[in-house]
């Protein structure tokens, strides 16, 4: 249309109209105002791009045309994505404005991509998966996938708008069934959009493949240790082998290379493995055989010595190999009693009499046997094996000795007497000494210039570890003496029996010592009576050990406080030896008296 300045009579023959260009492209906007001599501008989205035809500032930009005749196009050189934009005409002295024009760029997409391409090897039997990308366009791009000439449809799309708000990304993703896969198919990934209707392509070769079949095969088989074996690897293979790689029993043979491997066998041949990995572009198929070598038994896994806290199970195991099959026998050093034909041997819950040697013995008909020993410690609470006391005489040095069997080794080790507790070094005439032992400890009571006293006192050696204690009464003995044997032994059953009950009512736990009141004596009986006879009983019965048993049955027999054809249970002994305690002491008090002083 036509715009009229009455003032001074310009007009626009020609204007600027609405155009969509493909980038790359020139462009002209038209402006034409015949007999308008005047100052012409042109305008992009509000800012004028220079005064008449000078626009230095945008090289692509020229304004052409015979300006006497009113003529001021636009002329742009290959058209960008920054031209997209709304442009004016203006003549600044008749105040004439142009109709705005927009100007659309069209940006085609580059050329798609599939991945993978130009040729996807497929696994036979896996799905195909195809994707393909049309990148930045304005609009953004349709794909479509074809084969054979006929469109694929179930394709997944997606659109990814970029920084500049203008351009698109577009991903298009295809999954075709195995079944409906062929090799050498060849598919397609067409892209458009209105910069380019007839789209770009970009196409696909399938290949399927397969994996490598391998066979492997050994000869001779069976076969003596010490002789010659020859391996052959044979695999067929789409796309072919590019590499062959030995291995035994996991370990990478690296001097052989090919299909083919020689090698003279020992006993590991057969329960190492050899296996050939051949492999191809699609991946590597492993195969592996052992060889029938005839050998002797050989250890595979040495059984370990162990350490075990009482109670606990025990597990060794002894895997031995041999060929022809061999048989497996564990017994414990010195029994006859086999115990496992397995590789493992279990021992539940064991008890400090499971210590000891165990062997595994293996067997292999008419070729060979083999043994392994291995020891089994418990641990658990000391024990004192036994003491030692030699006979002194009067002035002399005195020594008494407490062999000790811990594991684990004893924490603490306590010589007591009268008011005196001695572990180490010297108290007075008195000196410990410990020396650790393979089974425990000894520990040793050294007393210098005895006296008689020495001879009357009650020693205790007590020994701890981490799981409990065990004590041990313990007298020097005096050369020759026979003095005060009716004392003697009145005084080493009471101990024995202060011993003995200690370890069976510790509710109340004195300790008795030689020099104590008789009047002492019967209050630790009676303290002890009063325990319930029932507790006594019962620990008596199911707790007190073999050796406790015979302190307490010569107890009475010493003191004779007990008939010899009686026949009560220990625990009615105990009450018996004590009630004859208190009658004794209540018609004539006087034995105990003397007795322990």
């Amino acid at each position: 249309r036509e715009r009229v300045n009455e003032r001074v009579g310009a007009m626009f023959s020609q204007e600027p109209q609405d155009l969509v260009v493909v980038a790359g492209q020139p462009v002209t906007l038209p402006c034409s105002i015949p007999g308008y001599i005047g100052v012409v501008l042109w305008i992009k989205d509000g800012l004028a791009l220079g005064v008449g035809r000078d626009l230095s500032g945008y090289p692509r930009y020229t304004v052409i045309g015979d300006h006497t005749s009113g003529e001021h196009h636009l002329r742009i050189q290959r058209v960008e994505l920054m031209d997209d934009a709304v442009f004016e005409c203006q003549a600044i002295t008749a105040a004439l404005r142009s109709r705005p024009a927009h100007l659309t760029v069209l940006v085609p997409p580059e050329d798609p991509v599939i991945n993978g391409g130009p040729v996807v090897s497929l696994r036979a039997g896996d799905p195909l998966n195809l994707t393909c990308h049309a990148d930045n366009a304005k609009p953004a791009a349709t794909i479509i996938w074809i084969r054979n000439g006929e469109v694929l449809n179930g394709a997944m799309y997606s659109r990814t708008l970029l920084r500049d708000m203008r351009r698109e990304n577009t991903v298009s993703t295809l999954y075709i069934s195995p079944s409906n896969i062929e090799s050498g198919q060849q598919i397609t990934c067409r892209a458009s959009n209105k910069a380019v209707p007839n789209g770009k392509e970009t196409s696909v070769t399938i290949d399927i493949q397969h994996l490598p079949l391998v066979n492997l095969s050994v000869e001779p088989q069976p076969v003596l240790e010490g002789n010659l074996v020859k391996f052959h690897c044979s695999a067929k293979a789409n796309p072919p082998v590019t590499q062959y790689r030995w291995a035994k029993g996991g370990s990478v043979i690296k001097e052989v290379s090919g299909d083919t491997y020689e090698v003279i066998v020992d006993h590991s041949f057969f329960t190492e493995p050899v296996s050939c990995e051949v492999t191809n572009p699609l991946g590597s198929t492993n195969i592996s055989r052992n060889v029938d070598v005839y050998f002797g038994p050989r250890l595979a896994a040495e059984p370990l010595s162990l350490q075990v806290d009482l109670g606990s199970d025990a597990v060794f195991n002894c895997a031995w190999t041999g060929n022809p099959s061999l048989t497996i026998v564990w017994m414990k050093r010195g029994s006859g009693v086999v115990l496992s034909n397995e590789n493992i041997l279990t021992l539940k819950s064991v008890r400090q009499d499971d210590a000891g040697k165990y062997v595994c013995r293996a067997v292999v008909p008419r070729v060979g046997a083999g043994e392994k020993e291995v020891s089994l410690t418990v641990n658990g609470p000391p024990t004192i094996s036994k003491t030692q006391t030699k006979q002194e005489l009067h002035g002399e040095k005195g020594q008494i000795q407490c062999y000790i069997t811990s594991t684990p080794p004893p924490d603490r080790i306590a010589w007591s007497w009268k008011e005196t507790v001695l572990e180490s070094g010297t108290s007075g005439r008195y000196t410990v000494e410990t020396v650790s032992t393979e089974e425990g400890a000894i520990s040793t009571l050294t007393m210098s210039n005895i006296v008689p006293a020495d001879f009357q006192t009650i020693y205790n050696c007590t020994a701890w570890n981490s799981f409990g204690s065990d004590t041990e009464i313990i007298r020097l003995q005096e050369q020759g003496g026979s003095q005060g044997s009716t004392r003697s032994s009145s005084l080493t059953t009471l101990a024995s029996l202060a011993s003995v009950w200690r370890r069976l009512c510790p509710v109340w736990s004195p300790v008795w010592r030689p020099g104590d009141s008789s009047l002492a004596v019967l209050s630790l009986i009676g303290n002890y009576y009063s325990c319930s006879p029932r507790l006594l009983k019962m620990h008596i019965k199911t707790e007190a050990s073999e050796r406790e048993r015979r302190l307490i049955r010569p107890a009475g027999l010493q003191m004779g406080f007990i008939n010899s054809r009686a026949t009560v249970s220990y625990s009615n002994r105990v009450i018996a030896v004590s009630l004859t305690i208190c009658s004794v002491y209540a018609c004539g008090g006087l034995y105990f008296t003397r007795g322990l002083k």
